[in-house]
């Protein structure tokens, strides 16, 4: 059977129609919009929360969106251990709402940052990652003001011991560098899992990478990681 994805829309979402098209164009899966003022994600085995500017980014990036009629049921659908995918606002987002630690803030270049950077599987043991190999760099692009992940010394540590950092800005050959970090983020982080381990938020845009033809199928890797994982589990 297909893997179900509900893509979630707010106004002001710019990468809903990108992970529709990853999910069902390319992946082959059944994908369906869920529009922000909705009060239920329906029948899903993984909802995801997509990139953009989601209110205009007015007040603080995600956080109008986190009070979005929606949100709700996802907060609900997370806690007893559906699948959510937050990418870059919707990292953002899920931080707003509690289900992932700590605060996305501006750039440390105060700029602007869109360009492919390379990221490090660090935990290939999670739904999101299971396609992949530990330790592998993954080339992603990234687009976003508001990426630089901090979060005090306590939560940091703790997201290092649980295995819950999933992805780290690292260059081509894996190194962790300053000069591969496009945003400051704390300990070169570009994506955390919840501690049940089936919440992920990340700022690079998977679904912007799912086919050769855009430079780089490395994107790829999370939607396949999600549908082994939901298929596996249905087989079983």
């Amino acid at each position: 059977m297909p893997v179900r994805f509900a893509v979630l829309v707010f106004p002001g979402s710019n990468c809903d129609h990108d992970a529709y098209h990853a999910a069902k164009h390319v992946m082959g899966q059944d994908a369906r919009f869920v529009w922000h003022k909705e009060e239920s994600v329906g029948e899903a085995d993984v909802v995801i929360v997509p990139g953009g500017f989601s209110y205009g980014d007015y007040l603080r990036s995600g956080a109008i969106a986190r009070f979005s009629p929606v949100m709700k049921d996802v907060i609900r659908f997370a806690k007893e251990g559906g699948l959510v995918l937050g990418v870059c606002n919707g990292f953002q987002v899920l931080c707003e709402a509690g289900l992932l630690p700590g605060a996305l803030m501006r750039n440390a270049s105060l700029r602007f940052g869109c360009k492919d950077v390379y990221l490090r599987v660090e935990n290939a043991g999670t739904p999101f990652t299971n396609a992949a190999e530990e330790g592998h760099t993954l080339m992603i692009p990234v687009a976003h003001g508001e990426g630089n992940y901090h979060a005090d010394a306590e939560t940091l540590d703790r997201l290092e011991a649980n295995g819950q950092i999933v992805f780290r800005y690292t260059t081509k050959e894996g190194e962790v560098t300053d000069a591969a970090n496009p945003n400051g983020s704390a300990r070169n982080i570009a994506g955390i899992v919840n501690e049940a381990g089936n919440v992920l938020g990340m700022m690079p845009h998977p679904e912007r990478c799912v086919e050769g033809l855009l430079g780089s199928a490395d994107g790829a890797v999370v939607f396949r990681s999600l549908i082994e994982h939901v298929q596996a589990g249905v087989a079983a």
